[in-house]
């Protein structure tokens, strides 16, 4: 089967205005290294549906969603938290972004893909149950992972983040839920200045210092994230894929590189064969540098895809 790939290009339209760094350019970076690799007529495409009032709601608070359904603006732009904003098209946008990783759920859950790479935006992993946060509005991984427990009953799944920012909309979402292993790499100390001591028996958090390359990378998957995902055995693997730690990404100061995205990739895909029948569900987060984050993305679809 091949991996899916799943878009719409109402994430074209989501624009925090010239200067923002989660931009438009962002979904052209990664399918057009995608098809400058040979690997986009490979994968099974899908556009994204909208999620539902229903799915946001397993995970954010019905004012919250009510909320950000009231900001949508008419024109121009609004503030949603210092660094988050909304035009006219963000509010489909982000309920694009949320209803491809369900989506993504349903293909995998159905039979007809074992995983699959969702190129969406807005990002979602900072956004809290009741708040929008660091260029978030609704957390897409969340929803498609309370998707997955609650309409197909599965007991166990894991969310594994990698991006350079800790992922604390997840872990504010899922801190109480055992059902949900989050393992987390991050910058630390750096924005959103957390994450470091607030985990749990299956909130994983591995904080890593400025200037950490894949050695150090490598080690803390190794060390802290396999161990607890070998003994949660999750159903299925949700990754929140955030590129920005890469070295030539000025969002952050890791220094990784496209192999150690590959690398992870495939340990993440013989974990989900040992559990979860090989079920991946994964989701672009950051990534800031156009040319690091295509091809970052385009190893990691290479990995998942087998190619």
């Amino acid at each position: 089967m091949h991996t899916a790939y799943i878009t719409h290009l109402e994430f074209l339209k989501h624009d925090m205005g010239p200067d923002h760094p989660e931009c438009p350019a962002r979904i052209y970076a990664v399918k057009d290294q995608l098809i400058a690799s040979g690997l986009f007529d490979h994968l099974s495409h899908h556009d994204a549906p909208k999620a539902n009032r229903e799915q946001l709601a397993r995970v954010h608070c019905s004012d919250y969603i009510e909320w950000v359904f009231n900001q949508s603006p008419e024109s121009g732009l609004i503030d949603l938290d210092g660094d988050t904003y909304m035009n006219p098209y963000t509010l489909d946008a982000a309920l694009y972004a949320a209803g491809a990783v369900v989506h993504a759920v349903d293909l995998v859950m159905g039979g007809n893909t074992n995983n699959v790479f969702c190129n969406i935006r807005p990002p979602g992993h900072h956004a809290k149950r009741a708040g929008a946060s660091g260029f978030c509005i609704f957390n897409n991984v969340a929803v498609a992972a309370a998707h997955a427990l609650d309409h197909y009953g599965l007991e166990r799944v894991a969310i594994v983040d990698f991006d350079v920012h800790h992922g604390d909309g997840t872990e504010d979402i899922f801190h109480d839920d055992p059902r949900v292993m989050m393992c987390s790499t991050f910058q630390h100390p750096y924005y959103p200045y957390c994450g470091a001591d607030s985990g749990n028996d299956h909130i994983i958090n591995a904080p890593l210092a400025s200037g950490s390359t894949g050695e150090q990378f490598r080690l803390a998957v190794t060390e802290q994230w396999l161990p607890a995902l070998d003994s949660f055995a999750p159903q299925m693997i949700f990754i929140s894929a955030g590129f920005d730690g890469h070295w030539e990404d000025d969002m952050g100061g890791l220094a990784l590189r496209e192999n150690d995205y590959f690398w992870v990739t495939e340990i993440l895909k013989a974990v989900a064969k040992r559990h979860a029948n090989g079920r991946i569900v994964s989701a672009l987060e950051g990534g800031y540098s156009l040319h690091a984050l295509g091809r970052s993305v385009m190893t990691h679809v290479k990995s998942l895809s087998d190619l």
